[in-house]
């Protein structure tokens, strides 16, 4: 099937009135667990690969994403391409030529206003050339490389005021929100403020997308969706199960040195976990 563009997906969550999840790639077994989760669910997702992931390769964008682009093509589900977490202008600048439908891009560090400033000159660069934009506006907190951050403390989450006039200045097409969610969480304990979450979205008028859901139990991702949320992005929870499937496999034939006797299970493990969170999407 061809890579369906972000918007499209994005948009049909809208009308729906529920949620569309995007799931972060860093190998090829990622890419094809998604895909096969999203065939077994029969729903739609979003294959992402971060800034990380690309440092992780090498520096280099274009192995992982023509690899993840294959997995999405030979798919039968409905699934776009996402550059996730991208904090260097050249690397959204290269995600026309990858085939990639939407990029977000990360300058929630720096203070307001050169986040305004940078985020609008890198969104007019992706519309320029048919990218759809997320940016995010809050802390949320948990990303390699940062310092540990408190969901909950003062300042962190999105002021619906501030991100009014963020998205009009911005002209971003969908914006990430702090609303007690963090990245990297193991544990699904988070709490969030689905009043916050009502409020960004009576304040802008552009999708809200909920970073950090793998922290995030069932019930609460379900209210977040019925609250305003639609782009919900799952990755911790990916690489707890590969990390899970491998560790029982090297644990019951610790003298197999052929990887691929580790990573079917591993694999197969990120699949489960895929048809799970997308089971979790409301049927409109």
């Amino acid at each position: 099937m061809p890579i369906v563009h972000t918007r499209e997906l994005v948009e049909a969550a809208v009308a729906a009135g529920t949620g569309v999840a995007a799931f972060n790639v860093i190998t090829l077994e990622h890419a094809e667990a998604v895909a096969a989760g999203a065939e077994r669910a029969g729903r739609p997702a979003i294959l992402q690969i971060s800034e990380n992931a690309v440092r992780f390769h090498g520096g280099r964008l274009s192995p992982i994403a023509a690899a993840t682009a294959a997995v999405a093509r030979a798919s039968t589900a409905p699934l776009g391409l996402h550059l996730d977490h991208v904090v260097t202008p050249g690397l959204l600048e290269a995600a026309p030529g990858e085939g990639f439908g939407s990029v977000m891009f990360d300058a929630s560090v720096l203070p307001y206003d050169e986040n305004v400033a940078l985020t609008a000159k890198m969104t007019a660069y992706g519309h320029r050339h048919g990218i759809w934009v997320e940016a995010e506006l809050g802390r949320v907190g948990g990303k390699e490389g940062e310092p540990a951050l408190d969901a909950h403390a003062p300042g962190v989450r999105t002021d619906p005021d501030e991100a009014t006039g963020y998205v009009a200045r911005t002209g971003v097409d969908a914006l990430a929100v702090a609303v007690g969610s963090s990245h990297a969480m193991t544990v699904r304990t988070a709490a969030l403020d689905h009043g916050l979450i009502r409020r960004l979205r009576e304040a802008v008028p552009v999708p809200l997308v909920l970073h950090g859901s793998s922290g995030v139990p069932d019930a609460e991702i379900r209210a977040a969706i019925a609250a305003g949320m639609v782009k919900i992005n799952v990755g911790t929870a990916l690489n707890t199960a590969f990390t899970a499937a491998v560790r029982e496999s090297l644990a019951a034939r610790p003298d197999t040195v052929d990887p691929r006797k580790h990573l079917v299970p591993a694999r197969e493990a990120m699949a489960g976990t895929v048809a799970d969170f997308l089971g979790l999407l409301p049927v409109v």
